[in-house]
Parts: structure tokens; C-alpha cells; sequence
């Protein structure tokens, strides 16, 4: 993997390319105050056969320092920017949790451009699914991560994302970018909920328009994510595959699972 970076007027964003140049892309995105490491399971896998691209999220990881004054549309400008520079064309997003949330913003802003789209752990970004006051807390969270005691927050921050132990010492290697900072910490996640809450609120229509897959952990206990992802199920007959033994971060908990509904996913598109 070659890491590059891009810049924007809120600072650098740093990524990773690899794998096999004249194959098909998939592009990783990772989940709040998650980085590229997220996906080190799937990447050893599919660079075999695909090419690759991860990034750390603006403001996480390598990608810092980062002003936290963008919005969920400015990811999706940047990373179809980067996707621009690296001549990729119709990738396949593979998105985590918040990084499932910059795909669907994607497609509303480049309706047209994605070769599929994947969300593990992720949920709908229209306004119907959420109530006001999930939005309320959404936009209110940055005090709670600032104020309980560090040690609390590393401990249920692994444990509540994953049910293995490879998966919760990932997560807690990548929360460890943080240490002796909390207060970035809880900057950078009580941003993120604000973003998302604001971009639910814009009310667009956020219409996936290339084939689709949903992907839950059985034992996901972050928020709501089982019943968004039931719902978005229902309302739009995208499959969803539910992963035995997988928490919040099923591609960590599950590998082998994923990666062969990945597999099966991408078999099944059409040439780009």
C-alpha cells in the first residue's frame, strides 16, 4: 500500500492505494474515530485481486491536523476529488458505520459514479428514520465524551464496537491515537454525530442508484443500528445479511464472513 495525501483548505487527508492496478476499486471508508487499520483484513484479501483505497477520515489518524468546521457533502467533494486523481471509475464504497453515511452522501452529490455501494454496520441517512430526539442527542454529544474518566471511555469504546478479541484490541490500538488528549478526542466524535445529525436534517433524498448491500452484526449494540438497518431493508428490498458473532465492527469481528459476501457481491456486478 502506497499512502498519499490530498489538500484541502481544512488541511491534508492522507490514504493509502494498492492491489492490482487494472481491477476493479473498492474504496474502504472506516467509521468515527476509526482509521485505515479498520479494514486490514479486507485489504490483505481483496488487493489479490482488486485495487484498493483506504483513508483515514478527515481529522482521524494520519489526517490531523484537520479543522472540524466541514460537513458530510465537503467528505464527499474530497473523496471524489481523490478518486479523480487516482483515475477511478465506478468503484465499489465499502463504508463502516459513519464511513457507510459519506458513501450515501456521495451518491446524492454524484448520482451516477458508484459501482456499488456496501454498508457494514451503517444506517439510512433520510430524515424518517430517526426521531428528533435522536437528532437532539446527536447534536450534544461532545460534552459526554469530554467529561467521563479516559480509562471508562477506552474500555467501553472497544468493547461496545466488538465482540472479539482481535476486534477490541484493534479498536482500542485506534482510539490509543488519542491518548493524553481527550479533549480532541470528544472534539472529533461530538463533530461527527453534529455532522450527521445535519445532514438527516437536510431531508435530501439520498438514493442509492447502483446495486446495494446491507451488512449487520447480530450483537451491533451501537444506538439503533439493527432496527435502521431492518427498516432500510424493508423499505427498499436491498439485501441484508446479518453476521452470526459480529458486533458494531463486523468486518474486525467476522472477516471471512464479509469478505466472501464481499466476494459474492462484486462477482454478481456488472463490468465497469
Amino acid at each position: 500500500m502506497r499512502e498519499r495525501s490530498y489538500t484541502t483548505l481544512c488541511g491534508d487527508i492522507h490514504y493509502w492505494v494498492g492491489g492490482v492496478e487494472d481491477g476493479r476499486t473498492l474504496v474502504f471508508l472506516p467509521g468515527l474515530t476509526a482509521d485505515h487499520r479498520l479494514f486490514e483484513k479486507q485489504l490483505d484479501c481483496f488487493a489479490e485481486t482488486c485495487r484498493v483505497l483506504v483513508w483515514d477520515p478527515p481529522g482521524h489518524g494520519a489526517s490531523w491536523p484537520f479543522q472540524l468546521s466541514f460537513h458530510l457533502m465537503d467528505q464527499a467533494e474530497w473523496l471524489d476529488a481523490i478518486l479523480e486523481r487516482e483515475g477511478v471509475h465506478a468503484p465499489v464504497l465499502v463504508g463502516q458505520s459513519m464511513g457507510g453515511y459519506v458513501g450515501q452522501a456521495y451518491t446524492q452529490r454524484y448520482p451516477g459514479k458508484l459501482g456499488g455501494f456496501v454498508a457494514i454496520d451503517s444506517a439510512p441517512l433520510q430524515r424518517k428514520y430517526v426521531t428528533g430526539a435522536e437528532l437532539w442527542l446527536l447534536k450534544r454529544m461532545e460534552p459526554v465524551y469530554r467529561f467521563w474518566p479516559w480509562k471508562w471511555l477506552l474500555s467501553a469504546g472497544s468493547r461496545g464496537v466488538s465482540v472479539t478479541e482481535y476486534g477490541q484490541t484493534l479498536m482500542r490500538e485506534m482510539m490509543l491515537v488519542y491518548q493524553g488528549d481527550q479533549v480532541r478526542y470528544a472534539r472529533l466524535a461530538g463533530h461527527g454525530f453534529r455532522m450527521l445529525a445535519e445532514a438527516m436534517e437536510a431531508d435530501l433524498p439520498y438514493r442509492l442508484d447502483c446495486p446495494a448491500l446491507l451488512l449487520c452484526g447480530e450483537a451491533d449494540r451501537a444506538g439503533s443500528c439493527k432496527r435502521y438497518n431492518r427498516a432500510w431493508h424493508r423499505d427498499t428490498g436491498i439485501p441484508l445479511h446479518w453476521l452470526t458473532g459480529a458486533g458494531h465492527n463486523a468486518n474486525c469481528d467476522q472477516p471471512q464472513q464479509v469478505n466472501e459476501l464481499l466476494e459474492d457481491f462484486i462477482r454478481a456486478l456488472p463490468a465497469p
